[in-house]
């Protein structure tokens, strides 16, 4: 039997930056297929932001 809120299901992704994996998360429930990045700091080296 599953409990409520059990993690280990959820879908997995790679960071295109840092190449970590990471996890769905609810704030992301309408565009997960639009995420690439793990973090904002991930984000902002992305778009040529601090190295």
């Amino acid at each position: 039997m599953q409990r409520k809120g059990f993690k280990a299901h959820l879908p997995v992704k790679t960071c295109l930056v840092c190449g970590q994996p990471f996890q769905w998360r609810k704030k992301w429930l309408r565009s997960w297929d639009e995420v690439k990045y793990c973090s904002a700091r991930c984000r902002s080296q992305a778009k040529g932001g601090q190295k």
